[in-house]
């Protein structure tokens, strides 16, 4: 089961999209992004969820709950 830093790097890597792109959208930098994917910082909810609607995937999608999207 892949944890959530690995799936949120994968959806942005999926996308060709930089980490301060991911970082500017949640109003954050790019070392707190880089943070959450390196798996050193935990994503605040109101990340996660903002991550979902910006995806267009599930929380449990994100959080490797389920292989649904």
């Amino acid at each position: 089961m892949k944890s959530y830093n690995e799936i949120i790097r994968e959806l942005r890597e999926d996308n060709d999209l930089t980490q301060s792109t991911i970082a500017d959208y949640l109003k954050t930098t790019q070392q707190v992004y880089s943070r959450y994917e390196q798996g050193i910082n935990e994503m605040p909810i109101r990340h996660l969820v903002a991550l979902c609607k910006f995806y267009h995937v599930s929380a449990d999608y994100i959080l490797g709950l389920s292989d649904k999207r």
